[in-house]
């Protein structure tokens, strides 16, 4: 399976703070908002990924991540003309993607869950001829795709931002899906908002009876950063979890080094690159632990 994480948009939602740097760059608590989405690829066991984002930060990016080789990992980029819709990442993605099966995350969704990689790595060996999305008990639904149930608890219908919800049940920005989906994205028109919505790809694949709907339940924490508010939350959720439990969510050298994919010896290297800071410090710690 390969991996696309979505990171173009202009923001406008965020403005100042987005008027020269997407979104996804800007820190929640000690590290880029982007580190979050691609360490949940990278918990999954996904190691060749596509980073959709702007021309105007497609530098950055690459001078942040670059070709992902220090991580163990092989990362590509496209830029995205112009916000055409979440499941316009396939289209543009369809080289990428070629005859594999893909996971998209967004790239301002922040996931975290204790047994996240274990669960990740099991909801990906199950995709074949199908597809995953997974929703979540929020309680501002009609600010989201909502899924709607039948008496029965099957799913009957994805709704994007209804009025009247008929649940509480936001899909989430994380999707797994099989080889088709690219065909599927290519049928799609442009829905009112002049966009590509990934709700009526999730309807295509629950029409032909291959849609399966995971629900993250207690335990799993997602966050959407797409106001100053949420931002500020995420950062002080990510704070308190660090400093209370000695760890790091979305560290990405303790992943590659956890997945066996780097060794000690580029653990080491990745450690100069942070030089008398706490991450230093903490990498040192995986380092010498068991």
């Amino acid at each position: 399976m390969k991996g696309i994480i979505l990171a173009g948009g202009s923001g406008t939602r965020l403005r100042p703070a987005t008027s020269i740097y997407s979104k996804q760059l800007l820190p929640i608590y000690d590290k880029p908002m982007i580190y979050y989405s691609l360490s949940v690829l990278m918990q999954a066991k996904i190691r060749e990924i596509l980073i959709i984002c702007t021309y105007r930060d497609l530098e950055s990016y690459k001078t942040l991540l670059g070709d992902g080789g220090q991580l163990g990992i092989s990362l590509h980029y496209k830029v995205q003309p112009s916000p055409d819709g979440i499941a316009s990442a396939f289209i543009l993605g369809k080289e990428f993607i070629k005859k594999d099966s893909v996971c998209l995350i967004l790239g301002d969704n922040i996931f975290y869950s204790y047994g996240m990689s274990n669960f990740l790595s099991k909801e990906v060996k199950k995709v074949r001829n199908n597809a995953f999305i997974f929703g979540y008990k929020v309680s501002n639904p009609q600010d989201f795709g909502v899924v709607e149930f039948t008496k029965d608890g099957k799913v009957k219908k994805i709704i994007e931002k209804p009025k009247k919800p008929r649940s509480n049940y936001a899909v989430v920005g994380l999707y797994l899906y099989d080889n088709r989906v690219i065909e599927y994205a290519q049928t799609l028109k442009p829905s009112k908002r002049g966009e590509l919505e990934i709700t009526d790809l999730n309807n295509i694949y629950l029409k032909n009876g291959k849609l399966n709907v995971s629900l993250l339940e207690e335990g799993f924490a997602w966050l959407d950063t797409g106001t100053h508010q949420s931002l500020l939350d995420a950062s002080q959720f990510v704070s308190t979890l660090e400093k209370r439990q000695g760890i790091k969510i979305g560290c990405l050298e303790e992943i590659s080094y956890r997945n066996q994919w780097i060794s000690k010896k580029q653990l080491k290297l990745c450690m100069k690159l942070y030089e008398g800071t706490d991450y230093e410090m903490y990498l040192k710690k995986i380092l010498n632990s068991k």
